[in-house]
């Protein structure tokens, strides 16, 4: 009986606790460790952040390197930052360029669906703005028309970096 009542104990516990978090920003992407014991206050906390993508995902996979934004925004998220005050910027050249195509044209080029779509556009949806290199898309074949909606081409990656910089976009090192 003890036995139980110490199982049941933890079971509301834990019930308790995931009430209290909310709900993921970035739904199915973005998933981080809570951690209860930071030295970060974070509640008046304000992020404009550039990540840089230069590694396409395998075909018909996910890009972890994308999925890294929504961690950024869900882990801030549920640690008290108002999402207003997360403005994130992803630049994607290179390989990755692709994982940035509208699914039809991803399943034209690559006979699978584009696992990157979801994430990108709850990304669009949630104070993300996204470049891709015009230098790697022509290189790599893909024309705007075949950008996922909401998707921005710009000269170079170079060019996006340094117009974000000069917005106060930090760059994030990994």
């Amino acid at each position: 009986m003890k036995t139980l009542l110490m199982g049941f104990s933890l079971l509301l516990t834990s019930l308790a606790v995931s009430a209290q978090e909310p709900e993921p920003v970035i739904k199915d992407f973005g998933f981080f460790y809570n951690v209860l014991e930071h030295t970060s206050d974070l509640k008046q906390a304000q992020f404009k952040i550039a990540f840089d993508v230069g590694e396409g995902a395998e075909k018909g996979q996910q890009n972890n390197h994308i999925n890294s934004l929504a961690r950024f925004i869900n882990m801030h998220v549920a640690h008290g930052v108002n999402p207003d005050n997360i403005k994130l910027a992803l630049v994607v050249h290179g390989s990755a360029s692709v994982d940035v195509l509208e699914n039809s044209f991803y399943m034209q080029r690559f006979a699978v669906g584009n696992k990157n779509q979801s994430l990108i556009k709850q990304l669009l949806a949630n104070n993300t703005d996204i470049y891709v290199c015009g230098q790697s898309a022509t290189h790599m074949k893909v024309a705007k028309k075949q950008l996922i909606q909401g998707v921005k081409m710009s000269l170079s990656a170079m060019t996006a970096h340094a117009k974000l910089q000069q917005q106060g976009y930090t760059l994030n090192p990994f």
